[in-house]
């Protein structure tokens, strides 16, 4: 009798050997499907060519999901105000419903084609200025520069006591500079300008895009007008296509994946418009150069987490230090405040904790995100990984249920094995 807990435990312990090794050959197979998948989809350029064609054709529709997706928080208010005023004039409650939803989705639609039009109104004819005057006066202002650095340097001071002390030569030093400067520098600036104007140009001939744009209008108001129906058609096609516990699960993960990016999306676009307002008063108070291109740059890099205000830095820093270095320091030090009051204060405020992540696995998201699909890789992969994180989590959480395991990770931290009889933690004698 006293055997056979011992054999029980054998038996026990080959069947996880065999399960775990399962899984494991499972895990790597998967991967290898993937691995396969994902060459195919990139390299095979007969496939590579299909897609393009096929998102081409499906532009306004992916465009009429992204307007219709973004606007359905403004028509959800919008309607909710309006139904609370038709419905004590309007007999039908149904007929209320009806036309609160019509004039929500149409006020929805006019107020982003308002947006869209002060935003070019004010920024268009802005930026191209500025951007021309950048590149009339770069080659001036650069110069300017090298000989602000080189009488710096020839100044008896702090400059040239440390580079005595080091045993450098101002002279050779300010060639290097001005070497450097016009040789490698310039280039690079010209080059960086040479795509700002593309980006300029890309906006003017956007007008060609306008039918697309149009249809995708069309097909989001069709959308937000029949919302529920569209949404009660996929959960009927989850539950014909599925089991009825796995369908639950399915709807419950994409009700919280419509959380996570929803709040995600729409409270970064907020916090960056508030972050491009914030700088551009700032930097019209301290006067400084190409003060509407410097914080439109701020703006649309803020949308990017954790990354994005050091990349909107650099390009500001570059254009108005150019201009005047001093000024180029005092915008580096006010982008640095305005940052910390946007990740302590504002951004909190306004997004909360709506991923749930950590800051190693934000980090992790956006290069992850960033180097497999580029800039909207880097936008939308800390959502991603956030929706990905939450099922690791709940299925970690069920499996630790079913075999009677704490689910809280601080029970995890001293713990130095988990008794195979009692399946209770077993902590360290000194602890």
């Amino acid at each position: 009798m006293k055997d056979i807990p011992e054999k029980v435990r054998n038996e026990n312990e080959k069947a996880d050997i065999r399960k775990y090794t399962v899984i494991a050959v499972v895990t790597f197979l998967t991967f290898c499907c993937c691995s396969l998948f994902f060459f195919f989809l990139y390299r095979y350029h007969g496939f590579a060519a299909y897609w393009q064609k096929l998102m081409k054709i499906l532009q306004p529709v992916i465009m009429g999901f992204i307007v219709a997706y973004l606007l359905n928080p403004v028509m959800m208010v919008l309607e909710k105000r309006l139904y609370a005023l038709l419905v004590k004039k309007v007999k039908e409650e149904r007929k209320a419903r009806r036309m609160a939803r019509t004039l929500g989705t149409l006020g929805a639609i006019l107020f982003l084609l308002l947006i869209i039009f002060l935003l070019l109104y004010m920024m268009i004819p802005e930026l191209i200025k500025s951007i021309q005057n950048v590149m009339v006066n770069v080659p001036e202002e650069l110069n300017g520069f090298t000989n602000w650095m080189e009488t710096a340097l020839a100044e008896e001071g702090p400059w040239s006591e440390w580079m005595a002390t080091f045993g450098i030569d101002l002279a050779s030093f300010a060639d290097y500079l001005e070497s450097m400067l016009s040789g490698q520098i310039l280039p690079q600036v010209k080059t960086y300008l040479t795509y700002l104007v593309s980006i300029t140009t890309g906006v003017i001939s956007a007008v060609k895009m306008l039918f697309n744009f149009i249809i995708g209008l069309v097909i989001a108001l069709y959308l937000l007008m029949s919302k529920e129906t569209f949404i009660g058609q996929g959960k009927k096609i989850v539950y014909a296509a599925l089991p009825v516990k796995l369908g639950n699960i399915v709807i419950h993960v994409m009700r919280v994946t419509n959380q996570m990016f929803g709040g995600f999306i729409s409270g970064k676009i907020l916090d960056s418009a508030i972050i491009g307002v914030i700088c551009y008063v700032g930097l019209i108070c301290m006067q400084m150069p190409y003060s509407l291109l410097v914080a439109v740059i701020v703006g649309v890099t803020n949308v990017i987490p954790f990354f994005g205000p050091f990349i909107g830095a650099v390009p500001g820093v570059i254009l108005i230090a150019l201009a005047d270095p001093i000024k180029g320091l005092y915008f580096l030090i006010f982008v640095l405040a305005l940052q910390q009051v946007d990740g302590n204060i504002i951004g909190p405020k306004i997004l909360g904790d709506s991923t749930g992540l950590s800051s190693f696995w934000v980090v992790f998201a956006i290069l992850v995100g960033g180097g497999l699909f580029g800039f909207m890789g880097m936008l939308l992969g800390v959502p991603t990984f956030a929706v990905i994180y939450y099922l690791l989590r709940e299925i970690v959480a069920y499996v630790l249920r079913r075999r009677r395991l704490p689910e809280r990770t601080a029970e995890y931290i001293r713990m130095q094995d988990v008794d195979v009889e009692t399946g209770r933690l077993r902590y360290k004698e000194n602890e």
